[in-house]
């Protein structure tokens, strides 16, 4: 008998007996046993509280998107949406300067926030619903929905243009100047999002309001909440959010296994809408077939066999929005101007450190400052009369009247192992060969830029699909990977 069958008998047999003892109980004349079914009572009733994700409906609070329809949020959340730090992210476009290339393309990381914590509800409910066994609690399922909602708070303006370009390339000129430099190696939004979800909580604190003890969360769950929005990454068990046994949780909002993951869900279905591409996987069915099975030792979240071409679909989605859009080669360009404007505007990288200039890689210090930091920006360089933002202003001014470096032309790798500095000083060396025909034309490899578009399925040079796990319908508690190959065979 599959596993799932023995728990609907089990718990069906524990019903039957629990139901004999009330009436046992309530019949007897006795005050110890009537005194006793009050305190079994009180016990039930805790677990059904602590275990049920029933919550009233009069406490949740509803918002109408375009993707995912009518969403319910609970007022935990509604609490955190409801802060500067939060209501900042209405400011940040999701898709950067793919914006300035997609005229759809206007949607903002706040929306996308709510979507990803809508689909975190979901998905931790339909195995809720389908596993009574993994004791999922009220506490699990709002830490995992709190972080898909907090999981982007740390994006700075254009939003991947500030981690991928602006802070690696301040980085960079403060190491070259001999300046102090304070930015940590390898410096991403993730952490800036955990500084920012810990001043939600401390300003909210401030307000006399300790918003999470009100709703049953500790420090633990804090912490819980924290990894969640970095991710598991190591093989070896280092949490102390949650034990391994419900090391699952781990892969819903930010997953490390195989990318599958309801941050990809919501954006792929978001972005696709606004630019108009067509997203050829259904999350909604996908989500319906996640079930949790032990493999290797660790729990997994897994889906059902039949459900492989779909998730291949999943990645090749992926791969089409990096292709048309994301890594767009107008979209580069314009993104290369507004990473370099925003480097010449910052007053970090120069010794006086002038008035004038704008704090942009110092905001990352603090949360407080940070909160200050959105697409705004644009327009305040573009506003300001101040003479040390005039290169900053002439750039954008650029951007605005459409006045872009041109295309030259591309070239595919055909060695995969090439990094940009080596690509970038072949390109110096066939310049200075060069040896134009026309006198007045005068080559330079500065004003030449090199991009590498690095086009794949979400794990380089690896087949994703190799890292899901399937299980079948004859055996619902047992998951291994599938061969790519085996992706289009039908039983």
């Amino acid at each position: 008998m599959p596993r799932s069958e023995q728990t609907r008998k089990t718990l069906s047999d524990h019903r039957k007996s629990l139901q004999d003892l009330k009436k046992s109980y309530e019949a007897s004349e006795e005050p110890e046993k009537q005194q006793l079914w009050g305190i079994i009572k009180d016990e039930l009733q805790d677990i059904l509280k602590k275990y049920s994700l029933d919550f009233s409906k009069e406490q949740m609070k509803i918002f109408n998107d375009p993707i995912h329809g009518h969403m319910e949020l609970h007022p935990l959340l509604v609490k955190i949406i409801d802060t500067p730090q939060f209501q900042r992210l209405r400011h940040i476009k999701q898709l950067g300067g793919t914006y300035l290339v997609y005229p759809g393309a206007s949607h903002n990381r706040f929306e996308h926030s709510l979507g990803v914590a809508y689909l975190a509800g979901r998905l931790v409910k339909v195995l809720h619903n389908n596993q009574p066994e993994l004791k999922i609690t009220k506490q699990d399922f709002l830490c995992v929905q709190i972080a898909g909602l907090c999981h982007d708070l740390g994006h700075g303006p254009f939003s991947h243009v500030f981690d991928g370009l602006v802070i690696p390339q301040a980085k960079r000129i403060k190491q070259l100047r001999g300046l102090h430099d304070e930015i940590p190696e390898k410096w991403k939004h993730e952490q800036m999002s955990v500084l920012m979800f810990d001043d939600i909580v401390k300003c909210l604190k401030d307000e006399n309001e300790d918003v999470l003890k009100k709703h049953g969360l500790d420090d633990k769950d804090a912490t819980f909440i924290k990894e969640l929005i970095e991710g598991a990454k190591t093989s070896e068990w280092t949490y102390k959010g949650r034990d391994e046994d419900k090391s699952f949780l781990y892969e819903i909002v930010a997953n490390k296994q195989n990318g599958i993951d309801v941050d990809k869900w919501d954006y792929f279905a978001r972005d696709c809408h606004h630019l108009g591409i067509r997203n050829s996987f259904d999350h909604q069915r996908l989500l319906k077939f996640a079930r949790v099975c032990e493999v290797s030792g660790r729990k997994h979240i897994c889906f059902r066999d039949k459900e492989a071409d779909n998730v291949y679909d999943m990645f090749r989605t992926r791969y089409t929005l990096h292709r048309q859009a994301y890594q767009h080669k107008i979209c580069n360009i314009i993104e290369d101007m507004l990473a370099e404007a925003l480097v010449r505007a910052d007053r970090d990288l120069h010794e006086g450190k002038p008035e004038d200039m704008l704090k942009i890689s110092e905001a990352i210090k603090t949360a407080e400052d940070y909160s200050e930091l959105t697409d705004e920006i644009f327009e305040q360089i573009l506003s300001s009369t101040a003479d040390n933002l005039k290169k900053s202003r002439d750039i954008l001014n650029k951007i605005v009247r459409r006045k872009l470096p041109k295309f030259v032309g591309e070239a595919r790798l055909t060695e995969n192992s090439m990094s940009k500095e080596e690509l970038t000083e072949t390109w110096k060396a066939a310049l200075e060969k060069y040896k134009p025909t026309d006198p007045t034309v005068s080559l330079n490899a500065e004003g030449l830029p090199v991009y590498v578009v690095d086009l794949d399925h979400g794990m380089k040079d690896k087949n994703p699909i190799e890292k899901v796990f399937f299980y079948s319908k004859r055996k619902p508690n047992e998951a291994s990977p599938i061969k790519d190959y085996q992706v289009l065979v039908t039983l």
